[in-house]
């Protein structure tokens, strides 16, 4: 799927549904939030959410005062839907619209937060890209929070087919810029009533 492909197909799931009736929809993230917490992140760190939608996890973190935030989507409809939001919110969140393997930052961030980008990508190339975007935009001793579909997950999520991984994996592929910290399998429950099993690992920046 090309690029042009890929944004037309994400502007038309957030121009036709609801947050709420999405999959990966979570009123409070409250596994993720729980995680980043453990780490004891300052509270003036840099923080990304790549493939925010229309989550509220950027939301929840500021309301735990963490202030330098971003959100980057493939959706420019999610992009403006967040901006109008959480337009409230001060100091800012940084919203941008962006493919993550076209991303190209001003900063480096303390921690790239990914759930479920990442197994969307299926060309080798692409998944090279992102490997490389992390060890680029991620400083020295920062962390990426990564979870995609398990092996024991979805083969498809919004009607694509996805790139499915276990912990070894994730490793193996990250292993020249990262170090393993944590890793865990979980279910997350979709407003439909299915699960679906998922595999998160929390990588520190060499």
């Amino acid at each position: 799927m090309n690029n042009t492909d890929k944004v037309n197909h994400w502007e038309k799931v957030y121009a036709t549904k609801s947050f709420e009736e999405v999959s990966w929809y979570q009123d409070k993230p409250s596994y993720f939030i729980d995680l980043i917490n453990k780490l004891n992140l300052p509270k003036d760190v840099a923080i990304i959410d790549v493939g925010c939608g229309e989550s509220k996890l950027l939301e929840n973190l500021h309301k735990e005062g963490f202030h330098h935030l971003t959100g980057v989507d493939i959706s420019n409809i999610a992009i403006e839907k967040n901006k109008k939001n959480f337009s409230h919110l001060q100091p800012a969140i940084e919203w941008i619209a962006s493919d993550i393997c076209l991303f190209s930052p001003n900063k480096n961030y303390k921690l790239w937060h990914d759930r479920a980008v990442f197994h969307f990508l299926r060309d080798p190339s692409e998944i090279e890209i992102y490997i490389q975007q992390t060890a680029k935009h991620i400083e020295k001793g920062g962390y990426l929070m990564l979870s995609t579909f398990s092996k024991n997950g979805p083969l498809k999520c919004s009607g694509l087919d996805i790139s499915s991984y276990n912990h070894e994996d994730i490793a193996l592929l990250f292993e020249s810029n990262f170090e393993i910290i944590y890793q865990s399998y979980h279910d997350h429950e979709t407003p439909f009533n299915t699960l679906q099993n998922f595999q998160t690992s929390i990588l520190k920046r060499k």
